[in-house]
């Protein structure tokens, strides 16, 4: 993390932290890319690409900080049109994944993110009226099975006569 951020983080200086969303799945043509605010906002990328976030009210809940191996992170956007729930019903149709980057701004520098972004897959998610809510999880390491192949006799057939 920057210094900069840190000094953010600490004192209630005249810095604004500005917080965005980018969501991609493989069934979109491109990518949405979101900003919590009320004004449209254009930023860098870490991978050189410079992208306008459009605006809208939204809330974001970040995952706690701890070692606990599912960690979710939470947001809704309110006042959405028909446009997200295509989306939506899109991903689920052609069993295609979302990921989701979050990717926190400073005001003063939209160059690059203040701190590194952090990726999540969506797990979950709908629409309520004007308002979707989803959750978006890492990557659960500790409850993954090792070997991530499971023996069974169609996968490997000479186990039946074991």
């Amino acid at each position: 993390m920057s210094t900069i951020i840190e000094q953010v983080y600490a004192s209630a200086g005249e810095r604004v932290i500005i917080d965005t969303l980018e969501l991609t799945c493989g069934a979109w043509d491109e990518p949405v890319f979101i900003v919590m605010g009320y004004e449209d906002v254009t930023a860098g990328t870490e991978d050189g690409r410079t992208v306008t976030f459009t605006a809208a009210p939204m809330s974001i809940e970040l995952p706690k900080k701890t070692n606990a191996p599912n960690q979710t992170l939470r947001f809704a956007i309110d006042n959405v049109t028909g446009q997200a729930q295509r989306l939506i019903d899109q991903a689920i149709e052609s069993e295609q994944r979302i990921t989701l980057c979050f990717r926190r701004y400073l005001d003063s520098d939209l160059t690059l993110p203040a701190e590194p972004p952090f990726f999540a897959t969506v797990l979950s998610g709908g629409c309520t009226g004007t308002t979707v809510q989803l959750d978006a999880g890492f990557y659960d390491l500790l409850n993954y099975a090792w070997p991530r192949d499971t023996y069974t006799a169609t996968f490997a057939p000479g186990l039946k006569y074991l």
